[in-house]
């Protein structure tokens, strides 16, 4: 299957904001999260890129890199990944991660993270696939 991985741009909010609500199977306020996402795309420490062809989106990941005192470092952190279902199983997602390596690679990131939501079982042997190894447990507090 042929596609192209680029950069976010405004054009598609759509696609991100349709795509994020069905992950989080919610409707999100559609002002704050447009709010976020012009802030998040221009982002110099943020890798936002999209997969498509020529005639759809296929997917996207978003990247958040940071430094932190206890890696001594700049980490990232995958915030966000969807493929289309009808596209999931044909590459699309290894080569959008394979940016973000290549991309943590050359800004000499200490580690890339990323969470999955404990609903969400089937991520953990994709992540797992694509080389990441289970390290850490997260806790949550909803306000």
């Amino acid at each position: 299957m042929k596609f192209i991985i680029r950069k976010m741009e405004l054009k598609d909010f759509e696609f991100i904001y349709k795509s994020i609500c069905n992950l989080q199977n919610e409707i999100l306020d559609v002002d704050i999260f447009e709010r976020i996402f012009i802030l998040n795309i221009s982002n110099p420490n943020f890798l936002y890129l999209i997969a498509e062809n020529e005639t759809q989106y296929l997917g996207f990941i978003t990247f958040h890199s940071q430094n932190l005192l206890h890696h001594a470092g700049i980490v990232g952190e995958i915030q966000e990944f969807y493929i289309m279902p009808e596209k999931r199983g044909k590459g699309v997602g290894r080569k959008l991660v394979e940016r973000i390596f290549e991309y943590a690679e050359s800004n000499k990131l200490r580690s890339i993270e990323v969470t999955t939501s404990k609903k969400r079982v089937e991520n953990i042997s994709i992540y797992e696939n694509l080389g990441f190894k289970l390290t850490h447990n997260k806790f949550t507090i909803y306000k």
